[in-house]
């Protein structure tokens, strides 16, 4: 059996007027994600490490942030996507563990909701899918309450 480990990091903007998307789930915040799609961090942090795991690229390069196709989606259909991407060559994901970096909200409560969601996604048990959160200590983009960071691994599992 052979595994590849990938790795994945994303940042956005936070600010009033977008929706706050993170692990698949709507979060009720007074601030929001800036981007082209739902700006997920987590999601496409979550991408890029499935991607890199096989030396796919990145999320970008699959789904163009120029491209009206993805205005507004759902960063769901993005990791289902990736996910089909290293079925069709013969891996699977064994586990994923991520970070997110943000002073608030705090998301204790959705993380379950967000491992579901995720797991549903890569087709794979829940407890293969580790969510954690931290701050920034008040530093910074993140400690200013203008952004937050995902950063992921994975492990993936190919046939010999």
């Amino acid at each position: 059996m052979k595994i590849k480990i990938g790795h994945g990091y994303d940042v956005h903007q936070l600010a009033e007027g977008y929706k706050l998307t993170l692990g698949g789930i709507e979060i009720p915040h007074h601030k929001g994600s800036m981007g082209h799609s739902d700006a997920d961090v987590l999601l496409h942090a979550l991408c890029d490490a499935i991607l890199g795991a096989l030396s796919l690229g990145d999320i970008g390069q699959h789904f163009k942030n120029t491209d009206p196709q993805w205005k507004g989606a759902d960063s769901k259909i993005f990791l289902r996507e990736v996910n089909k991407m290293i079925l069709d060559r013969g891996w699977k994901v064994g586990n994923v563990d991520s970070t997110l970096i943000l002073e608030s909200p705090k998301i204790g409560k959705y993380v379950p909701e967000m491992k579901r969601a995720i797991a549903q996604c890569l087709e794979i048990a829940e407890d293969c899918v580790s969510i954690k959160a931290t701050t920034s200590e008040t530093m910074g983009f993140v400690g200013k309450g203008e952004g937050l960071e995902a950063h992921a691994v994975c492990l993936l599992f190919g046939a010999d």
